[in-house]
């Protein structure tokens, strides 16, 4: 359905026939005609790397929130509370500044991503261990310094303000087959990772001294969630900008529909943030066609009242 959707209205009897046509196996079995050319250009040049995307972030954001609201046992975490967005944005706006290009903007902005969770690890540890209290304190304060230098480089880079803007919204406007490549491997090993971890988490919910007993060494399980977290969430704002809000109301609307054991939640939570980001991307390309909105106001607007209604509850 969302491949037809956009300015350029394609009927699904017209996707069917690209997608025939384009698969040998089905070619030769169901014999078809080609779809137009020009449907056929926009269907797998600019809708499907967009909406593979899409799905790949939106999967990424959802897992990585599943697992930061288990690892902190707190119902208002998710992947942007260690600051990795803020770090992420940061190498976003100094590689649009300084080295614009298809491929050093994405590898910029991952690259600060990780040295972002690294410092806030860092800066946390105290005597072999990282204090939840203290991890969730420094990521917030170097997220706000970070946010504070991507700002400044706004402010005085007055030709590529409108690009940095724009990155900041979060989107797929410019979204190809070498992001959904680029993408791909760290977000495809990023959540059966976490999801390897399901039981740890679990355990993990009935305190740290308790799980310690059950045999589960905590500060191992931290820094691999946190390690994992942060790669998924860095590659995700790498190749689509800031896209808040996944991370924090899929995995509550996942718990609310199969309950709190992590084994069930990781994988509904991937599978339901794909769809949601898919439609919200489906919106922004519909709702005032053909300008396009960012993601990031969608899911803002979906976001913030849910987020909203967490508080007084």
């Amino acid at each position: 359905m969302s491949l037809s959707m956009g300015s350029v209205s394609v009927s699904v009897k017209d996707i069917l026939k690209i997608i025939i046509h384009r698969l040998p196996f089905l070619n030769n079995w169901i014999k078809s005609e080609p779809a137009p050319q020009k449907y056929e250009l926009i269907i797998l040049n600019l809708r499907l790397p967009r909406i593979l995307l899409a799905m790949l972030v939106g999967s990424g954001l959802a897992t990585a929130g599943a697992a930061m609201q288990g690892l902190f046992k707190n119902p208002l975490a998710s992947p942007y509370v260690v600051g990795v967005s803020s770090g992420s944005s940061f190498g976003a706006a100094l590689a649009i500044l300084l080295l614009p290009g298809i491929f050093s903007v994405p590898l910029s902005a991952f690259f600060t991503g990780l040295v972002t969770i690294f410092l806030v690890y860092r800066i946390s540890k105290s005597d072999s261990r990282v204090p939840v209290e203290t991890l969730l304190l420094a990521g917030i304060a170097v997220g706000l310094f970070f946010s504070a230098i991507t700002s400044l480089i706004m402010y005085i880079s007055a030709q590529s303000v409108h690009h940095l803007v724009f990155w900041m919204m979060g989107g797929f406007g410019n979204a190809n087959w070498d992001n959904v490549i680029a993408a791909t491997p760290f977000i495809g090993f990023g959540i059966p990772a976490i999801y390897y971890f399901s039981r740890e988490l679990n355990v993990m919910q009935l305190g740290e001294e308790s799980a310690t007993h059950l045999g589960v060494e905590i500060e191992k399980v931290k820094k691999i969630l946190l390690i994992l977290s942060s790669l998924i969430t860095a590659s995700a704002v790498a190749v689509s900008g800031v896209i808040g809000f996944v991370g924090l109301i899929i995995p509550h609307i996942t718990r609310i529909i199969v309950g709190p054991d992590h084994r069930i939640v990781i994988p509904v939570s991937s599978l339901i943030g794909g769809i949601f980001l898919i439609w919200c991307d489906s919106l922004a390309r519909t709702v005032i066609a053909p300008v396009e909105l960012p993601v990031g106001i969608i899911t803002s607007c979906f976001g913030a009242p849910f987020f909203i209604y967490l508080l007084k509850r």
